[in-house]
């Protein structure tokens, strides 16, 4: 099965922007410390390399120094160094090798070990036996498997091995001098290398990024939300164009494109009243002028002497007083000043379809929730009328089904009858076109709905089902209109 992922991205402006703000931010930082972290880790690394051969060679001296001793003499000397607060690092001699836990390994703490060892073998050639490790201070033994760091006296090891709170990984060496005889050197590696961490960024690292990316996310969504609030606006206002022509101009704020924007709407719209507007006018001053002179000339037909030519000049006028009245009807249905009002749509199927189930159920209207519709009542109405009249009368049964669908209603409309041919799907739109010989209609119905509908935003196509009988599908935005 195939996974849609479009319908899980962002959709909304301000979505969009809080993402790619987001996404932005990640790459810009990720780019960032990948940089730095390079360049601080190669300059850490040679100078650790530097520091780790100046303490090998300092523990090569220490070896070299006890080595000078009698054997007798060298725990003496040793004594007395701790009781005098202890050296630099903490030194004894065992009989055996000391078990070290080491800690876990990183890429700071394997380059010290490789220089250590490379160091001590290089300056202790006559010496096989070198053991480097890292352990951490509470489970470090000393002078012998039994006895731990924290054992100790403190004037022994405490300032040599011991940085409280920060406890760092100590550096163990053990060289094997003689049989039954090791010299057991600890010590912390010096300041800025004590604590041999290889993490790229840091805990307080980590919340100074997430509190500036928060700082700028809120940024964004504060101008973006002011920004998006006109665009808003401007959408809404044009989805209930069609249906309120006369709603107050626009307020024009915010960006300067969305002003332009604005004022080009405005502009649009008193131009849309005014012909509108003008349109009216035309049409009264088209029925007040014609209705004169037909009546007139009724009058003078029936004066005629030639009956049959007199029979023929008012079938003429008959048609011409059918065309105006078609004309007029077609303005008065499509009427867009009627106020908009929310409706129920159900209620208004069912109310439309009662007349015709009187005697047998001729219209099936299947029940469904769905939301109010913001529309013009008569004018609506005056659609479903006509589309459901039509059902009846050429296809006999209908059934109206309703759904909601990605904020707009779908009204389905479907019959039994023989439906349409396909290359005349289109035609039945335009005006005085006609399927049917009887003589009840004017071919003026498909097209005042189509007109209805398209005044409401919304769009209206016919098609032909597979077992018979044609299928009107009509779908209106859901719109909310504010007073």
């Amino acid at each position: 099965m195939k996974v849609n992922w479009i319908k899980y991205l962002p959709h909304s402006l301000v979505s969009r922007t809080l993402w790619l703000t987001l996404l932005s931010v990640i790459l810009a930082q990720s780019i960032a410390t990948s940089i730095w972290y390079t360049q601080t880790k190669y300059s850490e690394l040679e100078g650790l390399r530097s520091t780790s051969v100046s303490m090998a060679n300092n523990f090569i001296s220490t070896t070299h120094f006890f080595q000078s001793l009698p054997t007798k003499y060298r725990h003496i000397i040793l004594n007395q160094l701790r009781n005098l607060g202890g050296t630099r690092f903490f030194v004894s001699f065992n009989q055996k090798e000391i078990h070290i836990d080491p800690v876990e390994s990183n890429e700071m703490r394997k380059t010290a070990i490789s220089v250590f060892q490379h160091e001590l073998h290089k300056k202790l050639p006559h010496i096989k036996t070198i053991k480097v490790a890292f352990s951490d201070p509470k489970s470090l033994h000393v002078l012998s498997n039994d006895i731990l760091l924290s054992d100790l006296p403190k004037s022994w090891a405490h300032y040599t091995l011991s940085l409280d709170p920060l406890n760092p990984p100590i550096l163990v060496v053990q060289i094997n001098l003689a049989k039954n005889e090791w010299i057991y050197i600890a010590a912390l590696l010096p300041s800025p290398y004590e604590m041999m961490t290889d993490e790229v960024i840091s805990s307080k690292q980590m919340l100074f990024i997430f509190f500036i990316t928060a700082l700028l996310m809120t940024s964004t969504y504060l101008l973006i939300r002011r920004q998006v609030k006109p665009l808003k606006r401007l959408a809404h206002a044009a989805n209930a164009l069609s249906l309120d022509i006369d709603q107050p101009p626009l307020k024009e704020e915010g960006a300067s494109e969305l002003i332009t924007a604005t004022k080009a709407f405005n502009r649009m719209q008193m131009r849309l009243k005014r012909y509108i507007e003008d349109r009216e006018r035309l049409f009264s001053s088209i029925s007040h002028d014609l209705k004169t002179p037909i009546t007139r000339l009724r009058i003078r037909a029936e004066l005629i002497e030639d009956e049959q030519r007199s029979i023929k000049f008012t079938q003429d006028l008959d048609e011409l007083e059918i065309m105006v009245k078609g004309a007029l009807q077609a303005v008065k249905d499509t009427e867009i000043h009627e106020n908009v009002e929310p409706i129920n749509v159900i209620d208004l199927l069912n109310n439309i379809a009662e007349s015709y189930n009187l005697h047998r159920q001729q219209v099936d209207i299947i029940p469904t929730n769905i939301p109010l519709l913001y529309c013009k009542p008569l004018a609506f109405k005056r659609c479903l009328s006509n589309l459901i009249d039509n059902g009846v009368r050429y296809g006999h049964n209908v059934t109206v089904t309703l759904q909601t669908r990605l904020h707009s209603l779908y009204i389905i409309i479907s019959d039994t009858g023989p439906g349409i041919p396909e290359n005349q799907l289109e035609e039945v739109f335009k005006p005085h076109f006609r399927l049917a010989k009887d003589k009840d209609g004017h071919g003026l119905g498909m097209g005042i709905a189509k007109n209805i509908i398209h005044g409401h935003g919304g769009e209206i196509t016919l098609s032909n089902k597979k077992e018979g009988g044609l299928e009107i599908s009509i779908s209106i935005p859901l719109i909310h209109i504010k007073n």
